[in-house]
């Protein structure tokens, strides 16, 4: 059996409460979200609420992502904010167009100790923030995986350059990529590089009901969380419609 790499009772909920998000919230999130969760991914950009040392409150969205502390194992969160704008003027204009469409690039990157190294670099289009890690890091991991599925040279420069790999495993096509908001630095999804493309833009539907609530995506992408007892007459039928209740919900 897979383990995830932080279980549920790790989750650090004191934390996250801090920062406007109740263990009722997260629990809400679909399925596919909490395992992404439990497994380091950052996913996905949720509204934050901080109170600041004069008691003014900070309202933001963020996504946030769980990190363990290597000396004394420790599980901690990492927040991601939203940023109004992207930065991109690092990249000439061939890389700058490359990093829009959402693929990865090798650039240079200076360390904290002033040190020039290769890295991975990707934008996230929800948060606006430019993702970088050093290309040994990313290119181990990719060995690896070329080492199980006997990938070739060329197959392996594919997803080094950005570009997602569609190969078969056993009659099924399986595509990967390099995907910089995940913990191993690459994802994967059965179906084509369509399909993988369509996955990382597939957070949530406009409304995901929960036990405790719903999430609400409006127009924009962005979402927020609705109380059960702070339903609109438009949610409830809604729920009614997708035959969804809180009895359904604790059965699934």
């Amino acid at each position: 059996m897979i383990r995830s790499y932080f279980e549920d009772d790790e989750i650090p909920y004191e934390v996250l409460n801090r920062f406007g998000l109740s263990q009722e919230m997260i629990e809400d999130l679909p399925q596919n979200v909490l395992s992404g969760i439990r497994d380091g991914r950052r996913y996905p950009v949720l509204p934050i609420c901080y109170t600041c040392e004069d008691g003014f409150k900070v309202h933001d969205r963020a996504r946030f992502s769980l990190l363990r502390d290597e000396e004394g194992g420790d599980v901690q969160v990492m927040f991601y904010p939203k940023q109004t704008r992207v930065t991109l003027e690092l990249f000439n204009p061939a890389e700058q167009a490359m990093l829009r469409e959402g693929k990865a690039i090798i650039g240079m990157k200076t360390t904290e100790d002033g040190r020039d190294v290769q890295a991975f670099h990707q934008l996230d289009a929800d948060t606006l923030q430019v993702l970088t890690v050093p290309t040994p890091v990313i290119g181990n991991n990719l060995q690896v995986l070329a080492d199980h599925f006997n990938l070739s040279a060329a197959e392996l420069n594919c997803l080094k350059n950005g570009e997602p790999l569609t190969i078969a495993d056993e009659k099924e096509e399986v595509t990967f990529g390099i995907d910089l908001n995940d913990a191993k630095g690459f994802r994967h999804c059965m179906g084509n590089a369509q399909k993988w493309k369509e996955q990382a833009g597939q957070a949530m539907d406009t409304y995901t009901f929960g036990i405790f609530g719903c999430w609400v995506k409006d127009g924009e992408g962005n979402l927020d969380y609705v109380p059960e007892e702070q339903y609109t007459e438009a949610m409830w039928e809604v729920q009614k419609q997708s035959g969804m209740s809180r009895a359904s919900v604790h059965k699934m």
